[in-house]
């Protein structure tokens, strides 16, 4: 039942997600319009004894003379030992047009042996981008989300105390050399490609204009002529297609999750004829040893009798059951739920399916 209900559910989910019309700009990606990962190594102070063990992470060491260096604080030939600090890796992602003192999210993540960043506060850090070159500078106190407790014989850690966020933690300090203004092509590249969905754009954008200034090049690819759209900037041409809506085509899929035993099935999943007959088989094997004891002051020894019980049990299944073909996901559906079987001996009727050719969608196993 629980199964029966659940791909109803999914049989539903598709036809409203994918019925309507999408944004064009929830489907594509445009040139240009892209934010840059950034990445820095610094330092955290603050921690209630649970930092990084410097015996076990020298680095963190190494960094922390560095920043007292600079502070003017003479550290040569000194032997640091503390446990509030902890070495991390800091990371962000620099949004597309972003100026200098805007302020970005970002995320720390320990690297050594530290037990918490919990209470923690991040060090003035340069994040840098592909090419070298800093691009914001981050700084302030840490958002752990995690817990953890630690006793002489054991401990309990609830979520992950070594990494966590500092929300608007960095400023930008260098812009993007990007001119987006003097491009008077512009590329829409697609997250999904498909010839149809391309070819949908392409009509939905000339259809707005009224004349020819978008071009499908390929798949994924939908060339717009910025010159050709009489706008003022590439920003207003943008700014004037983003809202239109276009039907999206999908590849048929069925993806399943063997660990939790959930299947995920799209609108123009098919099935063919097919006949399939599933069944059981359990063996259990039971060890029952048998303690033989000497009589008293007899001189005997104690032993061990093994006794073993083995069995095989086979249930009857659900029988050869018919899969007619399918012409909808509601008809898939009702043909699986007519084997009556669990969600998990599902996901192998349905992999016997595939391997025998009768299963029309990408099978994808999780």
């Amino acid at each position: 039942m629980i199964l029966r209900v659940l791909l109803l559910w999914l049989c539903l989910l598709p036809t409203l997600a994918w019925g309507g019309a999408i944004r064009i700009k929830d489907l594509v990606e445009f040139d240009g319009v892209r934010g840059n990962d950034l990445v820095g190594y610094g330092l955290v102070v603050g921690l209630n004894g649970t930092g990084d063990g410097l015996r076990n992470a020298p680095f963190t060491e190494d960094i922390m003379a560095n920043i007292l260096e600079r502070l003017g604080v003479n550290v040569t030939n000194e032997q640091l030992r503390p446990k509030n600090v902890a070495a991390v890796f800091v990371t962000a992602t620099l949004p597309p047009f972003s100026r200098a003192g805007g302020r970005i999210d970002v995320t720390v993540s320990a690297i050594g042996d530290a037990k918490s960043l919990l209470g923690g506060t991040l060090i003035m850090t340069p994040l840098t981008g592909a090419d070298g070159q800093i691009y914001a500078v981050a700084q302030g106190s840490i958002l752990a989300s995690g817990i953890s407790a630690q006793g002489d014989a054991g401990g309990v850690v609830r979520g992950v105390p070594t990494a966590g966020v500092i929300p608007l933690g960095a400023r930008v300090e260098r812009e993007l050399d990007f001119d987006f203004s003097s491009l008077r092509q512009l590329r829409l590249a697609l997250r999904e490609p498909d010839f149809t969905t391309a070819g949908r754009i392409e009509a939905v954008i000339n259809a707005s204009f009224g004349r020819p200034v978008a071009a499908m090049l390929d798949a994924g690819t939908v060339m717009l002529d910025i010159g050709a759209t009489r706008q003022a900037s590439p920003a207003h041409a943008l700014g004037r297609i983003e809202n239109l809506t276009v039907e999206p085509e999908q590849r048929a899929r069925v993806v399943v999750d063997q660990r939790s035993g959930t299947i995920v099935m799209g609108a123009d999943v098919r099935i063919s004829r097919v006949a399939v007959a599933q069944g059981n088989l359990t063996l259990r094997v039971e060890e029952t040893p048998l303690v033989a004891q000497p009589n008293p002051f007899s001189g005997g020894q104690t032993i061990v009798v093994p006794r073993t019980r083995a069995e095989i049990e086979e249930d009857q299944g659900t029988g050869l059951a018919e899969l007619t073909d399918s012409t909808s996901l509601s008809q898939v559906v009702a043909g699986l739920n007519a084997l009556g079987v669990a969600p998990r001996d599902m996901i192998d009727i349905l992999k016997s399916i595939s391997a025998a050719g009768a299963l029309h969608a990408d099978f994808i196993v999780n």
